[in-house]
């Protein structure tokens, strides 16, 4: 998704740094506004630089906004904000998009730092009647897996094709799809990941029955 042409920045302080796994960071700097779990910011180190967009990753009620975020070191931004200092400063967009969380029974889906927007959902109390899926590659990439397993109980679907251990589905998320007896036609399905994962995502949901417009995607930012 491309940033919105002339979108303002206000400066807003990081509060707080913190690398959960090799390469990947939690940011969190103070909030400027209201906002709804799943939504997303524009974040630039500078007030003049082109900015990137991240998905909110926190309770919608905290002072503090946090963002998720893994080091693309060919990107423009992720390396250098890997190496923010609490004090700095960041320019904010206000929130914006509308991959909002509900009270339904939905099915969420999330590979990789895609977690973000339902660790918001999550920490809002949004997470009654959830069923997660949740892609990854190694152990340490289900990032802030043990929320949702205390949380979600048996419904959360940890799937690995690198692991082999009865707490993990053996397999990618797709093969997870392609296989399980526990499709809905009746619930809402939201997808966030890499624009690829998204598309194969929903094209197995469609496949499988569900109705186009109970797939709500996000490409994760």
């Amino acid at each position: 998704m491309n940033t919105p042409a002339n979108i303002p920045l206000i400066e807003t302080i990081l509060n707080d740094v913190n690398e959960i796994s090799k390469d990947v960071f939690v940011l969190s700097f103070l909030r400027n506004d209201e906002f709804r779990s799943g939504q997303m910011l524009a974040i630039a180190l500078k007030p003049d630089d082109q900015p990137r967009l991240y998905s909110i990753a926190s309770e919608n009620k905290d002072k503090n906004y946090r963002i998720l975020f893994n080091i693309q070191h060919q990107g423009y931004l992720t390396p250098r904000l890997s190496k923010v200092k609490v004090g700095d400063s960041l320019f904010i967009s206000k929130p914006f998009g509308s991959f909002y969380g509900t009270e339904d029974e939905d099915f969420w889906i999330a590979a990789g730092t895609g977690i973000a927007p339902f660790i918001s959902m999550l920490e809002s109390g949004l997470a009654e009647n959830k069923t997660l899926i949740h892609g990854g590659r190694e152990e340490n990439s289900f990032y802030y897996a043990s929320v949702f397993a205390e949380k979600l109980k048996e419904k959360y679907i940890r799937c690995s094709s690198l692991i082999k251990d009865e707490v993990f589905y053996n397999g990618r998320i797709t093969a997870y799809l392609k296989q399980t007896q526990d499709i809905s036609l009746e619930r809402n399905y939201y997808i966030c990941g890499g624009s690829e994962f998204v598309v194969d995502v929903r094209d197995i949901l469609i496949h499988r029955g569900v109705p186009y417009h109970q797939i709500i995607a996000e490409i994760y930012f």
